[in-house]
């Protein structure tokens, strides 16, 4: 699970939405709002509320852009009453401040998977200068004296208390990161923006000098060492809001040991129980378990400053998702029936070892209460399990509900002790042979039709899955067509037209043109930036141009929603195609709304963009893009002047790209350069666009298989957008104007990595609907893209698909939530069905579709890229 996606799921049953939409009306799981909150707003002072921030700030009063902040955390128990002593000090003092509004909040930000850099932090106090700040953390921390709350890991502690400093933006300021993010800024000695680094360890930035009033409190923090300690820590395992988990050995016998690491305060559970507290509940549970194969001994516990650790045995072997890479016959295109049967083999015992493990650990009393997939080590002769992490487990007499649990195999609320390890046995039954269990959190139906699509491609008992069901859904099982039972799809993928017309429908139903932040749910990003949900990738723009590709009904109201925010865009607004203007303005224009095209284009025109990435999604390959497409379609001259200027930056800055695929690789940069070349006929642009899809295929590697594929250093990636076949999307369309040895072998190795038969989610971008798009379009010869392969990833669509209002809908990133959005959903799913139909003519943005055999246009010959939509179809 990606750390963060689970915050958004409390506010909605259905869509990802932000936290603070929970308690926004000042009711909601949370409780009502801190008093504070609540409280009218004083004569001379102003309020705005910001995300999970409520600010308040005297009229009259300008703060600088940046300097020494104070931050003061708290625990669920003290917060009311930190905050009222903080807020009646600043409001005496005329001292802008702002705080977490609500205990729900607050509890978000110190969950166990919350942001680590952010974690703790309850108030932000903004000083006007130096010596103010250390005045009122001096005085704040005398007035908070014996009260606590979690250590910020991002800044520089003040004596004992919760008073925290750091040096930041006071305003809102961006620039672009190294990885072409879009992030906060601050102002360096030069006078440049660059990142304000927010990261969970405390840094003072290289062109400041720390003030003296901080020396004390940074030799208190280089006091606390390892040294005491009778263990070397020599790696991490992985980090949570709670704490660190490590790799070390004992310095007295030389053991290799696991040392967990719970962080006072923080990583809080559902039932406010922070990592200390789990922690020791862990440590209760081993040594209540001591002697069982299938559980780590514990070898010892100690503090270190503040920090509390549990030392336990080190377990040889490896987690049970990791062997999907190695045993799943549904990563290869046509899976033998010797591989399914061998690997169904493999799976019931797994499976029936697991039991065993579990039962073992009930005997003693002991309720697991978090199995999952990266919870079980399996050894490496695959002839034992042992069980991990305990922080979560009860003894049964306790009668504790679930609190911490992966979403894939999380019990419903009502199950307690035993039944909540049984749930989770059922899930690991479907998730051996298809892990998308994550989907019972939008509808535990699609257990059984998993069950029906499992027993369809392995040669496993129908008992085995049929207990399985019964046991998710609480009901009996059997095959989906049984008797009274309807499909549980109302219609399938690949049935065209009809499949367009639901998903239409879905994207329609679940739009609320009265909201002012987005207008379609999508992903998380939507919540990132500033007009997160009018954009191309995650907002409006992409789902109306999905809508429009594939002769789906409009939406007037939508179109107008676009075309309202968009008169005066948030400040902020990235520049980007995918995340800001440039998708916007480009997708307007396409929708027959020249002039405000025109004014976003002018918008990004005036915007800096020395600094801006050089990629596809976010940076200048992209903007170029559509400026090149506008200046097509409008006859503006200075838009195409801007675009070859962009290609001009972009060809300086691309060497220096870290990343490789289509969207935030050098591919992106050959995209533009090819389609510059069509239009300019330049062949420089060409070589260009050769050296920047080497550099990417420089990052590939070939697998065993022979599928080529992104290589990230802990995973190998084929998908759409920073994968393999991304880059294999722009190698149809540089072969189409030269010969290439090199690239031909490569695309050829490309196509074999989109014809896995499972991939994990069904995004455009990073899932199996990217592979759909690129097998439909790709010129590549030879076995693997004909329509019998096309056919088949479409079918494999229906795995991931749940019912939405009666209509067919995806998830999202992570699939614990549906997103009708283009980057992550169901309108990046309608895209790729649209452009496998018969005669289509939907396609990504600047990536028309291709015919076979592929004819080579004429330099400076048009494209379809620059025709509008409405234009092409009525013509």
């Amino acid at each position: 699970m990606i750390k963060g996606y689970a915050a958004f799921c409390d506010a909605d049953r259905h869509f990802y939405d932000a936290p603070h939409r929970v308690s926004a009306d000042g009711t909601g799981r949370g409780g009502v709002l801190y008093d504070a909150a609540l409280a009218p707003v004083p004569a001379g002072w102003q309020r705005h509320r910001s995300g999970d921030w409520l600010a308040l700030r005297p009229i009259d009063h300008t703060l600088p852009a940046q300097g020494w902040k104070i931050h003061v955390s708290a625990r669920l128990e003290n917060a009311e009453r930190i905050l009222a002593k903080v807020a009646e000090y600043c409001l005496t003092r005329s001292i802008a401040f702002k705080f977490v509004p609500s205990r729900y909040l607050l509890h978000n930000r110190n969950a166990k998977y919350a942001d680590r850099a952010a974690s703790g932090k309850f108030i932000t106090v903004y000083p006007a200068d130096d010596a103010r700040c250390h005045r009122i953390a001096d005085d704040l921390a005398a007035l908070l004296a014996g009260e606590s709350g979690p250590y910020i890991l991002s800044d520089l502690r003040w004596g004992e208390g919760p008073v925290y400093v750091r040096y930041g933006s006071f305003t809102r300021r961006h620039c672009y990161g190294e990885d072409g993010e879009l992030c906060p800024a601050v102002e360096d000695a030069e006078g440049r923006l660059v990142p304000d680094l927010r990261g969970p360890v405390f840094q003072i930035p290289a062109w400041l000098e720390a003030p003296a009033f901080l020396k004390p409190h940074l030799h208190a923090r280089a006091a606390v060492t390892l040294a005491d300690i009778p263990y070397t820590i020599e790696r991490a395992l992985h980090f949570s809001n709670g704490g660190g988990v490590y790799v070390g050995h004992d310095r007295r016998t030389g053991e290799k040991v696991v040392l967990k690491e719970g962080r006072p305060h923080a990583g809080l559970a559902a039932d406010g129980a922070d990592a200390v507290e789990r922690l020791r509940r862990e440590q209760a549970a081993l040594e209540r378990l001591a002697g069982l194969p299938c559980t780590p001994e514990v070898r010892s516990a100690f503090t270190l400053g503040e920090h509390h650790f549990l030392a336990m045995q080190f377990i040889e072997g490896k987690p049970l998702n990791s062997f999907f890479a190695r045993r799943h016959p549904l990563i290869e295109a046509d899976p033998t029936p010797e591989r399914l049967a061998e690997y169904t083999d493999w799976a019931l015992r797994t499976h029936g070892l697991v039991e065993e493990a579990v039962d073992a650990v009930h005997a003693r009393g002991v309720v697991f209460n978090d199995l999952h997939l990266f919870n079980i080590m399996v050894s490496e002769d695959e002839s034992s399990v042992v069980l991990l992490d305990f922080e979560a487990a009860a003894h049964i007499d306790e009668g504790r509900r679930q609190t911490v649990a992966n979403p894939a195999f999380v019990a419903p609320a009502h199950l307690r002790g035993f039944a909540v390890d049984r749930y989770a046995l059922a899930c690991l039954r479907l998730a051996l042979f298809l892990p998308l269990t994550s989907l019972f959190a939008l509808d535990r139906g699609k257990a059984r039709h998993l069950a029906d699509i499992a027993a369809e491609q392995f040669p496993v008992p129908r008992a085995f899955l049929d207990e399985a069901v019964e046991e998710i859904t609480g009901g009996p099982a059997g095959p989906e067509h049984g008797p009274g039972r309807g499909p549980y799809l109302p219609v399938r993928p690949a049935d065209w037209p009809r499949s367009r017309d639901s998903m239409a429908g879905a994207v329609l139903a679940s739009a609320t043109p009265e909201r002012e932040d987005r207008c379609f749910p999508g992903d998380i990003a939507q919540f990132a930036t500033p007009g997160g949900g009018l954009t191309f990738g995650y907002g409006t723009a992409g789902v109306l141009y999905a809508l429009a590709g594939t002769g789906a009904p409009p939406s007037p109201d939508a179109e107008e929603w676009l075309l309202r925010h968009t008169k005066e865009p948030e400040s902020g607004t990235p520049l980007g195609f995918y995340d800001g203007l440039a998708g916007i303005a480009w997708t307007l224009e396409r929708l027959g709304h020249p002039a405000r095209a025109l004014e976003l284009a002018e918008l990004t025109l005036r915007r800096p963009w020395e600094d801006i990435a050089p990629d596809l999604h976010s940076g200048l390959a992209g903007v170029g893009l559509a400026l090149d497409s506008l200046a097509a379609s409008t006859g503006e001259g200075a838009l195409r002047d801007a675009a070859l200027r962009c290609a001009d930056l972009v060809a300086r800055a691309a060497p220096g790209i870290t990343r490789a695929g289509l969207l935030h690789g050098s591919s992106g940069a050959a995209l533009l350069f090819i389609r510059l070349y069509e239009s300019h006929g330049d062949p420089a642009l060409l070589d260009l666009a050769a050296e920047a899809l080497r550099r990417d295929l420089d990052h590939c590697v070939t697998s065993a298989g022979g599928t080529l594929q992104v290589d990230e250093g802990w995973r190998t990636m084929p998908y759409l957008g920073a994968g393999s076949v991304g880059i294999g999307m722009v190698l149809d369309d540089y072969l189409a104007h030269r010969d290439d040895d090199a690239f031909e072998r490569a695309r050829r190795e490309i196509v074999r990595a989109a014809q896995a038969t499972f991939y994990a989610q069904p995004g455009l971008f990073r899932g199996a609907a990217g592979m759909v798009l690129y097998l439909s379009r790709t010129t590549t010869p030879g076995p693997g893209t004909g329509p019998f392969d096309v056919r088949r990833q479409i079918d494999a669509l229906a795995r991931h698909a749940v019912p939405y209002q009666g209509h067919l809908a995806f998830p999202g990133e992570q699939m614990m939530r549906l997103s009708m959005d283009l980057a992550t959903g169901t309108s990046g799913c309608l895209l790729a069905l649209g452009s496998a139909a018969p005669g289509a003519d939907a396609h990504l943005p600047f990536l028309p579709p291709l015919r076979r055999p592929t004819s080579r246009p004429h330099p400076g010959a048009a494209t379809m890229h620059t025709v509008p939509l409405k234009e092409r179809k009525s013509s």
